[in-house]
């Protein structure tokens, strides 16, 4: 199986379940997961909070000020969406979870508007 055909099927398992998101959002799930990875000393398992706030950060690295607006197209609105696509992936094999880990543990980490919203890093902008 190639590669398109192994994200055709990963996809088709995910829409099979319900999937409310855009396929991007699930995949963009799977990079910020390993955004996160690369930033620690040892790989390990990572908590609810911890990846919702690294989702976050790679989506205001990628989008700058257009991130809510590309999260907000592909779905994602709250923390707790971020949760809904880890447990939808868990789901369909491509992650797994330790004991205790809980859909829940994404829920009101942050509030959209709070942690897109205010002051913005103009820094290294050529012209800002």
């Amino acid at each position: 199986m190639n590669e398109l055909e192994f994200a055709a099927d990963v996809m088709a398992r995910i829409r099979a379940r319900g999937g409310a998101y855009h396929e991007r959002a699930y995949l963009f799930v799977l990079a910020a997961i390993e955004y996160l990875q690369s930033r620690l000393e040892v790989r390990r398992h990572v908590s609810g909070p911890e990846l919702a706030w690294a989702c976050r950060d790679l989506a205001r690295e990628r989008f700058g000020l257009l991130a809510p607006s590309v999260l907000c197209h592909w779905g994602v609105t709250r923390t707790g969406d971020i949760g809904r696509i880890v447990f939808t992936l868990v789901e369909v094999g491509l992650l797994v979870t330790q004991p205790g880990d809980r859909e829940s543990d994404f829920q009101e980490i942050y509030d959209f508007g709070d942690a897109f919203g205010g002051a913005y890093d103009w820094s290294g902008i050529p012209g800002a």
